[in-house]
């Protein structure tokens, strides 16, 4: 019994000192795992994660693959039927022994291409403390939440560009699509409704025509008394967007520089009130969070002088630093707020490089709606004139212009009819 016991306090202790190690090796940004899918270990320094080009071009693909619209199924379902090894296969072949050798060699899954098309690792960061061991007597892994990681960016080389990844992240959050259609829907988690907000869902079905295809808001499927449809036809919308897309290639062909000053005058001045509000907040946050600590220390010393009891420093303090942890997540989501309103004024030039990409756009794909659409709103038809319009607004990316449309049911008769 004794020795029982003496080798349990044993196997715990030394798994104290192993995770005291384990967690120092991981604050210091050196990768707790081994290379993902796409790298290996460099020769000179095993901590150094470096290109492995066959994998990696596969990891591109997948990318690419996600930004021309297919979803992580379709993704899985194109690499099996190519022939292309999956991450364990590969393994295997390179002679490493994976975890999970025992699965399928011939077939990639829908899992695997979403773990890939998620992992910040392919940007070039290390990511650490993704999982963690529920005891020393338990040796199964249990996922932390994302907030827990420790993320070190630009560690080594990446795979895909920052662009890439943000795209992919973007698309995938928006996605919805009847996987049984085999057609992509280009204004996938891009339209939403001028009235309620929500975004508006594509409705097809094999017995409507391509014609017949449409948008209408998602409030409307859901409780029709809420708000309206907001229909619109896809074949319609299509026209207008292409039509806004072309101007705005042309603009910038005919004078980048007045375009890319206007482009930074129009994000300066539509987030200039609203970054000044949030830097106001968010130094008044930081004041009363410096405050709330001075606070603290000296109910710390009051108590143990004697000048307060212990039970109403224990009220005290705790709301203090209930107050203090609210003030910091408010901050927090402050600080993104103007690194991203700042960013955007920046990156218009980040715009410009896309839009010389094309000469002429003459078909939507979900790859240049992301890359050019930040969103596209629709409105509630009018028919007080007796006929159809319907106001849309697109809203291009990183702020550099909006484009008012307008579909006219004269405008498109009975063969382009709105409604």
């Amino acid at each position: 019994m004794t020795l029982t016991i003496f080798n349990d306090w044993y196997a715990r202790d030394t798994s104290k000192k192993i995770r005291a190690v384990f967690k120092a090796k991981g604050q210091s940004g050196k990768p707790l795992s081994l290379p993902i899918y796409g790298y290996k270990a460099s020769e000179e320094n095993k901590h150094k994660w470096i290109i492995n080009d066959e994998p990696a071009a596969v990891v591109r693909k997948i990318y690419k693959l996600c930004i021309s619209g297919y979803g992580p199924t379709q993704i899985a379902r194109k690499l099996t039927e190519e022939g292309i090894p999956n991450p364990t296969a590969y393994a295997i072949s390179q002679g490493r022994n994976p975890a999970n050798k025992n699965s399928r060699l011939d077939r990639w899954c829908t899992e695997t291409v979403i773990d890939i098309l998620e992992h910040p690792e392919y940007i070039g960061h290390t990511v650490n403390f993704r999982t963690r061991r529920k005891s020393y007597k338990n040796k199964r892994k249990i996922e932390n939440p994302k907030e827990d990681w420790l993320i070190f960016e630009n560690t080594h080389e990446p795979i895909v560009t920052q662009q890439e990844f943000d795209l992919v992240q973007e698309m995938r959050k928006n996605k919805r699509r009847n996987q049984k259609q085999e057609t992509v829907n280009p204004f996938s988690g891009i339209c939403y409704c001028a009235d309620c907000g929500k975004k508006l869902y594509l409705c097809r079905s094999r017995s409507l025509s391509e014609d017949q295809e449409h948008l209408k808001c998602s409030t409307h499927s859901a409780d029709k008394d809420s708000c309206s449809a907001h229909y619109i036809r896809t074949v319609v919308l299509k026209e207008l967007v292409l039509n806004a897309l072309n101007k705005l290639l042309d603009s910038v062909k005919d004078n980048e520089a007045e375009f890319v000053q206007t482009a930074m005058d129009n994000s300066a001045s539509k987030h200039s009130s609203d970054v000044f509000k949030a830097k106001k907040a968010l130094n008044q946050a930081e004041k009363r969070i410096a405050e709330l600590d001075r606070l603290f220390a000296r109910l710390y010393e009051d108590n143990i002088s004697g000048k307060i009891s212990d039970e109403r420093f224990a009220v005290l303090s705790a709301g203090y630093e209930d107050e203090q942890k609210k003030l910091k997540a408010k901050a927090s989501e402050l600080t993104a707020f103007i690194e991203t309103a700042e960013q955007k004024c920046a990156d218009v030039n980040s715009f410009i490089k896309v839009v010389q990409k094309y000469e002429h756009i003459t078909e939507l794909t979900p790859e240049i709606m992301h890359e050019l659409i930040e969103k596209i709103i629709v409105h509630a038809p009018d028919k007080s004139d007796g006929h159809r319009t319907q106001q849309i607004e697109i809203l291009f990316r990183f702020d550099v212009a909006v484009a008012t449309a307008i579909a006219d049911s004269k405008e498109y008769g009975k063969k382009k009819k709105a409604a």
